[in-house]
C-alpha cells in the first residue's frame, strides 16, 4: 500500500511533468473513482461542488465534521493522491487552524487549496496574516511527518477592488513571493485568464501555476509553453454534470430521450467495480 509522503512525493512531481496536470475536480468517491478510471493520476475536491451536492451553499457551509467524512470516503475509494479545497480552513485563527489540518491530515489527503479571502468577503485577507495561517500549515504538517502539498489561491484578480490589471499582477507576485517564503507550494490565482500574467508569475514566484479553466484562458499547448503546471475546473465539472442531468430530464419530459436514457449510461456493473470492497 502506498504511504502517504509517496502519493505527495508522486502529486508533487506531477507539478514538474513539463505538462499541465489536468484536475476536473471532484466531490464524492464516486466522481474521484470514476476520474481515477479514466487514468488521470491525481484528484482534487472543490469546495463548491461538496457544498452544494451535499446541500449547502458555497464558502464554508458543509460543516466540517462532514467535509472530514466526505474525504475519508474519497481517500479509501482511489488510489491516486487526493487533494481538497479546505477554504480557510473553517478557522478564526491560527491555533484552531493548525488543529484542523491535523485532522484533515488524517483522513488521507496529500494537498490542500488554502485561499487568501474569506467566504463572502469583498476584500482579500492581509498579506501578513495569510504569511502566518501558510505557516502555521506548514508547521501544523511538518509536525504530522508530511510535506502536505500548499496551494496558495490568490483571490486578487476576483477581489483586486480597483486595481488596475498591471496593480493585480504586482500583487499576485508580491503574494506569492510571501507565501512561497511562508511555505507554499504552488499558486493559484484563481480566474486569471491572461497569459503575459501567467508567465510571469512563473518566472517572478518560481512556484508550479494553478489556472482555472473558465471561457477566454489560452488552449492547453499555449498554456503548457508559458510553463502552467496545474489546470483546475473548480466546480465545472459538477456543473457540466448538473447541466446534462437537466437536459436529459427535459428530454424526458419532451418524450425525446426514452433510447438515449437506456442506452447512454455506465452500466451498474462497472459502477460497482469502481467502488473497492
Amino acid at each position: 500500500m502506498t504511504s502517504t509522503n509517496d502519493l505527495i512525493a508522486s502529486f508533487r512531481q506531477l507539478h514538474h511533468a513539463g505538462m499541465p496536470l489536468l484536475l476536473p475536480n471532484i466531490w464524492d468517491p464516486l466522481s474521484a473513482a470514476l476520474v481515477q478510471a479514466t487514468g488521470l493520476p491525481a484528484v482534487a475536491t472543490s469546495s463548491s461542488a461538496m457544498a452544494f451536492s451535499n446541500g449547502y451553499r458555497d464558502g464554508q457551509k458543509l460543516p466540517f465534521e462532514d467535509l472530514l467524512k466526505i474525504l475519508r470516503r474519497i481517500t479509501a475509494t482511489v488510489q491516486v493522491p487526493v487533494s481538497a479545497d479546505i477554504e480557510r480552513g473553517y478557522a478564526d485563527d491560527d491555533a484552531t487552524l493548525a488543529w484542523h489540518i491535523q485532522q484533515l491530515i488524517g483522513t488521507g489527503i496529500i494537498g490542500i487549496n488554502y485561499e487568501d479571502s474569506l467566504p463572502g468577503a469583498a476584500e482579500m485577507e492581509p498579506m501578513e496574516q495569510q504569511v502566518k495561517s501558510i505557516a502555521a500549515i506548514r508547521k501544523a504538517a511538518d509536525a504530522e511527518g508530511l510535506k502536505l502539498f500548499i496551494n496558495a489561491r490568490v483571490d486578487v484578480y476576483i477581489k483586486g477592488g480597483a486595481l488596475t490589471d498591471d496593480g493585480k499582477l504586482k500583487e499576485a507576485i508580491r503574494r506569492g513571493k510571501a507565501y512561497k517564503d511562508a511555505g507554499a507550494d504552488g499558486l493559484y490565482p484563481i480566474l486569471l485568464k491572461d497569459p503575459v500574467h501567467m508567465e510571469t508569475l512563473v518566472q517572478e514566484v518560481g512556484l508550479p501555476l494553478n489556472i482555472t479553466m473558465v471561457p477566454g484562458i489560452p488552449d492547453l499547448a499555449v498554456l503548457k509553453a508559458i510553463g502552467v503546471a496545474r489546470v483546475s475546473l473548480a466546480s465545472g465539472f459538477l456543473r457540466h454534470t448538473a447541466f446534462s442531468m437537466l437536459a436529459l430530464v427535459e428530454r424526458l419530459l419532451q418524450g425525446t430521450a426514452w433510447a438515449e436514457t437506456m442506452r447512454a449510461a455506465v452500466p451498474s456493473e462497472q459502477m460497482n467495480k469502481l467502488i473497492p470492497e
